[in-house]
């Protein structure tokens, strides 16, 4: 598969001009991303940028004693790296891979040329970015406001949503972790999912049985994220869909 098929599997990427993505492919470069890797770490210099394809990464904030929370997911509707971009070069957060599978890099020089160049890559760069910090404040009021069973259910749809399959291979410790709670919290949060039928939990997997009965039990935090990646990227683009339906996708936002 060429670059050029393979940049499809990345929304942003798929959304640009052909001309434009036909320069920039040859920069790409597809990387296998395992589940728990560190892509980068706070206060250290940004290298790349990662358009995930079939990964997913979420991006926590560590404190001095070990604890961390997630503040922000991203899959193939995005882009890692903001900072790179918007001048900074570094950030305090740190990136990680909640679900292993391929991811699309471009080095920081062939990132900042092309940004540049202004066009379209800048403006969905910037789009992207507006839609990325909505969804990062709507997780700090989740967090003070929200049940950790209306947190958890925000997180399974927002993780979901950037997957082509229903499951997660993930902990309830590395759940709380995300969520910055305890694990009996996440326990008892999951035990009531798993019994109302909207999730089925068994050795370090989650498996979404009923997505309605999820969206049902979640906040309002989650309408708010998606509404606004839909407004600024495009109907589909904080949802699931198939390869058929990237063209369509790419008419939505061009």
């Amino acid at each position: 598969m060429t670059e050029f098929a393979l940049a499809q599997g990345n929304f942003l990427l798929a959304a640009l001009p052909e001309a434009d993505l036909r320069r920039l492919a040859p920069q790409l470069e597809v990387v296998q991303l395992a589940l728990g890797e560190s892509i980068y770490e706070a206060d250290r210099s940004l290298k790349h940028l990662y358009f995930p394809m079939t990964a997913v990464i979420s991006l926590l904030y560590v404190m001095h004693d070990g604890a961390s929370a997630e503040i922000a997911v991203a899959g193939r509707e995005g882009v890692v790296g903001v900072s790179l971009f918007m001048g900074g070069d570094t950030t305090p957060s740190r990136a990680i891979v909640q679900s292993a599978g391929e991811a699309l890099l471009l080095k920081a020089n062939v990132l900042k040329e092309e940004f540049r160049r202004g066009g379209e890559l800048q403006r969905l760069l910037l789009r992207y970015t507006q839609a990325l910090i909505t969804q990062m404040s709507q997780t700090a009021v989740c967090n003070r406001h929200h049940s950790v069973e209306q947190q958890l259910c925000r997180w399974l749809l927002l993780s979901v949503d950037r997957l082509d399959t229903n499951q997660l291979t993930m902990t309830q410790q590395l759940i709380a972790d995300m969520l910055g709670v305890r694990r009996e919290g996440v326990t008892e949060a999951a035990g009531k999912l798993q019994a109302k039928g909207s999730i089925e939990y068994r050795r370090g997997r989650i498996t979404v049985r009923d997505r309605g009965s999820l969206e049902q039990s979640v906040c309002e935090c989650y309408q708010v994220v998606k509404k606004e990646y839909d407004r600024l990227l495009g109907p589909q683009a904080a949802a699931s869909v198939s390869t058929s339906s990237l063209a369509a996708y790419t008419r939505s936002v061009n």
